[in-house]
């Protein structure tokens, strides 16, 4: 086995977790760059590559798992862990090795937003805009990432979608709209409950315009995995997604946000690489 490292994901404090692997004298490498985690899996000799960190550790690191017999593992330590979480892993390190070890491996889909991959969801809206202002603040964690989400609200205007799922289009003014291929953004905030990574399916939650007196409510949904019974949401499943939007603007993929075009593919690859699950 192989254990890549990302040593600034989450809260940068590895010391801990790379100790217990360096006792047992685990192979480890660390990235030093964007990129540089994909390229370590794709270019290592081992068949089982471990990806410490986050959604982000995770998503370089199965890029370079995507066409080879080489299987992905995950030691969760990031800010959010949406698809450690959604497969069933504890953000505790014995639990997570256990795992590796004693786990059985299955097959895992992957999804492409405009030729992007991301594993775990995707995204345009209200969300795609708050990742782009918590990584722009220089800060990590679950509470800047709602710090961030509050002080956007305030001025915050829906926008107008055209939505192609499968051939059927419609039109619609939303405040988000989300795709999963996991159940969801991390910390247990599950946006598209139902979703399950091995069906070939996408889920899609669409976000009607709503006030604020509505969050506490929707906020409660969406920790409990209910979100898909509030009368603001509209769910949905499908295999090709394309997304138009009237202007430029940000995008997010597996927490990581990017400025993209008017129009976003997205589609779904079955069964694409192989991960351990408990």
């Amino acid at each position: 086995m192989l254990f890549i490292v990302n040593p600034i994901s989450g809260n940068g404090n590895k010391k801990r977790i790379v100790a217990k692997l360096e006792k047992y004298n685990y192979k480890i490498a660390y990235t030093h760059f964007p990129g540089h985690a994909e390229q370590l899996a794709r270019e290592a000799q081992e068949k089982t590559i471990i990806a410490v960190g986050g959604d982000g550790t995770v998503n370089e690191v199965a890029k370079g798992l995507i066409g080879s017999d080489k299987t992905l593992g995950i030691i969760p330590c990031g800010s959010g862990d949406g698809l450690a979480l959604h497969l069933g892993l504890k953000r505790n390190l014995n639990s997570s090795l256990k795992t590796i070890i004693n786990g059985k491996s299955e097959s895992l889909d992957i999804a492409t937003v405009n030729g992007r991959v991301f594993l775990s969801v995707c995204g345009v809206g209200f969300d795609a805009m708050v990742s782009e202002q918590f990584a722009k603040s220089g800060k990590r964690g679950l509470f800047n990432y709602i710090h961030q989400g509050l002080k956007l609200w305030k001025n915050f205007k829906p926008s107008r979608y055209i939505i192609d799922i499968d051939g059927k289009t419609f039109e619609s003014e939303s405040t988000l709209i989300t795709i999963g291929n996991s159940n969801q953004w991390g910390n247990r905030a599950k946006i598209t409950p139902l979703a399950k990574s091995n069906d070939g399916i996408l889920d899609i939650t669409i976000a009607d315009k709503f006030g604020t007196i509505s969050l506490p409510l929707l906020a409660m949904r969406l920790m409990s995995g209910n979100l898909y019974k509030s009368n603001k949401i509209h769910y949905h499943q499908g295999k090709r997604i394309i997304i138009s939007r009237e202007t430029d603007g940000p995008a997010h993929a597996d927490g990581e946000w990017f400025i993209t075009g008017r129009e976003l593919r997205i589609e779904v690859i079955p069964s694409a690489i192989k991960v351990i699950v408990p």
